[in-house]
């Protein structure tokens, strides 16, 4: 329904306002026009045909019958609604297309351009049909939905609103297929359910991976069952002196699974052979001199390295990624490898090749940062270009793909300028628009398109103490790196950007998240 408004609303108006459940006269309701709204990532193609659709308490989700991921996509779309609508909304399986005034998921797996994680989104003012060639992109669409509704769907307690949202065509599909972010769990620890948080964060802005760095200098943070001091002794210091922590095996599958449902794979992370003072302190055997080292809560880097001359070293290896293999269904492993100055590289270089092969014996899919190009790469190893591009270029030369992370754009621990109040800034200072305003195709002239996998983004926590303190560094930056990942190059540019950014402003706040008011960005 179009309405015109003009000086002052007429009675007819103030009436369908308060039916609709809102507070006055607002000129952008009903919302009617798709192509307006300020979705983040932007999508591949939107058309809009100007009415309304009403999310209302008697909608079902009615969802493709046989096919058990998509009945999943289904509850997760009624889990996500039902806090802020108190609509208990039922899923119903079924052959065919439902009747007119609900919501109908399906597969269309002949729709090959739509890809993996890409989906179709079809409004109507009678109901609303989501569809994608295989289930991850439903879930990339049920993001798109939770972005078209009303900011006040992100509250955990019931909201009084209409649940409108504009009608028309999205056909989205990302351009890159991994699009991942890295918390820094070891510098300091952090409880699951603020990994869980994290991990919801990610799911807002169509990432598929969350990269978790579990081991470092300062804690060892993953139990081991067949070594188990790395927990016992290992997991206590933090940056600081804080108590550290660890998660148990259980709460790893939990985060696994809770990721999972989202679409987001975890890829975990044992940092050798430097970036090891945990292990070394856990285990005397692992040095050269046999002796433990002492627990360490500075953040200095590059003096801790394992006795890679010691066969009981490849021992412990093996042990932790079967085990890690295990718990971790995704297809990678990370193995670290960077900053390990003390090594001498006539020991790295064969240490990397011996590991790699324990991991790929494991079934699993190697990836280090961009020193472990220095060695023969696995057939399928992927390299993380953080610092050298240089070492990009020897695994490109080997035939291999790279992840995008260029420590002067994509950590997310460096300040936004001088007068942050918690970060770093060695590498750069990071305001939101220089976070978004690259290329991972072109900031490299010597890395290619074709030899990119994708990007990610990481928080490394020598500052970062609690969730208010990851919410300040991530927020506003975040958004911006799952559009890299996700959006044609040609549909980005910084003013539309920095405007559907600042729209978001009210989610944020509804979902009490602690960000950084930028000045770079008009906030709504």
């Amino acid at each position: 329904m179009k309405i015109a408004y003009s000086g002052w609303c007429s009675i007819s108006i103030l009436l369908i306002a308060l039916l609709l459940g809102l507070a006055g006269c607002n000129s952008s309701y009903p919302p009617t026009d798709l192509s307006a709204e300020p979705l983040i990532p932007v999508p591949v193609s939107v058309t809009s045909d100007g009415n309304s659709f009403q999310l209302r308490h008697d909608v079902t989700i009615f969802v493709e019958e046989g096919n058990a991921d998509v009945a999943n996509a289904g509850e997760y779309l009624a889990r996500l609604l039902f806090p802020a609508t108190g609509f208990d909304l039922e899923v119903e399986a079924t052959k065919r297309s439902p009747v007119k005034g609900h919501i109908y998921m399906h597969l269309d797996p002949a729709d090959s351009e739509l890809g993996k994680e890409g989906y179709e989104l079809n409004i109507s003012d009678s109901g609303l049909e989501l569809k994608a060639a295989e289930p991850a992109g439903l879930i990339m669409g049920i993001a798109t939905i939770r972005q078209l509704l009303p900011s006040a769907i992100e509250s955990s307690s019931v909201q009084d609103s209409a649940w409108l949202m504009p009608t028309g065509v999205i056909r989205d599909y990302p351009e890159y297929a991994y699009r991942g972010a890295m918390l820094d769990v070891a510098r300091h620890f952090f409880p699951v359910e603020d990994v869980k948080r994290f991990i919801d964060y990610l799911a807002m802005y169509k990432f598929n991976r969350l990269h978790l760095h579990l081991s470092d200098d300062q804690g060892w943070r993953i139990e081991i069952k067949s070594w188990p001091k790395l927990t016992e002794i290992g997991s206590k210091s933090e940056v600081g002196g804080g108590e550290g922590g660890f998660y148990t095996q259980e709460e790893y599958r939990e985060l696994v699974a809770y990721a999972a449902q989202r679409n987001i794979m975890i890829i975990p992370e044992i940092d050798m052979p430097g970036h090891t003072n945990a292990a070394l302190a856990s285990y005397p055997e692992l040095n050269c001199d046999g002796r433990a080292t002492e627990l360490y809560t500075g953040i200095e880097v590059g003096f801790s390295t394992l006795c890679t001359k010691k066969e009981i070293v490849y021992d412990f290896i093996g042990d932790v990624v079967r085990e890690l293999a295990v718990m971790t269904p995704g297809k990678y492993i990370h193995i670290g490898g960077d900053e390990s100055h003390v090594t001498p590289m006539e020991d790295y270089i064969p240490f990397i090749e011996r590991v790699q092969k324990m991991v790929t014996d494991a079934g699993k899919t190697v990836i280090g940062w961009d020193e472990i190009a220095n060695a023969e790469l696995a057939p399928d190893a992927v390299v993380q270009y953080w610092a050298q591009a240089e070492n990009a270029q020897k695994a490109i030369d080997q035939g291999r793909k790279v992840i995008m992370s260029p420590a002067t754009h994509a950590y997310m621990d460096m300040q936004y300028d001088s007068t942050s109040r918690i970060g770093l800034h060695w590498a750069a200072y990071i305001e939101v628009d220089k976070a978004y305003d690259w290329d991972p195709a072109s900031i490299e002239p010597s890395i290619s398109r074709d030899d990119i996998l994708g990007i990610e983004a990481a928080l490394w926590t020598e500052t970062v103490t609690n969730i208010e303190d990851i919410d300040y560094l991530v927020f506003p930056r975040l958004p911006g790196y799952g559009e890299i990942g996700w959006s044609p190059s040609d549909k980005r540019n910084w003013s539309d950007y920095a405007r559907r950014l600042g729209a978001h402003q009210n989610r944020f706040d509804v979902l009490g998240i602690h960000y950084y008011q930028s000045p770079k960005v008009q906030w709504k």
